[in-house]
């Protein structure tokens, strides 16, 4: 028994690896706080991720941060070390230096598609960034994330431009019913590879949020 139950394992993740579903991908650990139709609230605790800043059109930035981050975890550091790919895959506009971008979202979206944007691998769960290899590229930068209460909407398909703003809408509109503020801008979150078929796609937009008393 246990063997056909190993055997149909095998086979379904062997689908899986096919139309792209992601099989044990670690993720960053979080606790729900509230869940309505369109919006999920959850608390992060301190992340680690690996971040670029990439210039142009917001689905070629996307596709070359990613492969900028990927040379890193997969060895593109000083000490030659791989490190597991975990999603989501993060992507917001990128703030001038120094200066704070209001929320004004999805205005916020179309501001970065011909701008610039940042794109950021968190790392697995339990790795400080002390013990990171240094990046051999050095557009790539290692940070911490603070811990946040985040509002989250969930959607699968179409995740080019003109869905992240839709989907972005839907968001901040379902916000003003919690009594929430967002702060800062929304980043689009994406957990799985380019060549999954877009039905089986998970795709996020996520914005801190404070609560109005």
């Amino acid at each position: 028994m246990s063997g056909i139950l190993s055997a149909a394992t095998a086979a379904l993740q062997g689908v899986g690896s096919v139309v792209g579903v992601r099989n044990g991908t670690d993720e960053p650990p979080f606790t729900v706080e509230q869940r309505t139709r369109d919006v999920e609230t959850r608390r992060y605790a301190e992340r680690v991720a690996a971040e670029t800043v990439v210039t142009g059109d917001e689905e070629s930035a996307r596709s070359a941060g990613f492969r900028r981050l990927a040379g890193y975890i997969f060895g593109g550091n000083h000490s030659r070390t791989k490190i597991a790919m975990t999603a989501p895959v993060a992507q917001d506009p990128a703030a001038p230096a120094g200066e704070k971008i209001s929320m004004t979202a999805p205005v916020a979206q179309q501001s970065g598609a011909a701008g610039q944007w940042v794109i950021r691998f968190f790392m697995p769960t339990g790795i400080g960034l002390e013990s990171l290899p240094e990046p051999d590229n050095a557009t790539v930068r290692l940070v911490r994330v603070p811990a946040e209460t985040v509002a989250v909407h969930t959607f699968s398909g179409d995740r080019g431009r003109r869905a992240i703003e839709t989907h972005t809408a839907t968001l901040l509109n379902a916000l003003k019913d919690l009594h929430c503020e967002p702060v800062g801008v929304p980043q689009a979150w994406f957990y799985d590879p380019p060549w999954t078929l877009p039905m089986f796609r998970r795709n996020e937009i996520a914005v801190a949020i404070t609560q109005n008393d």
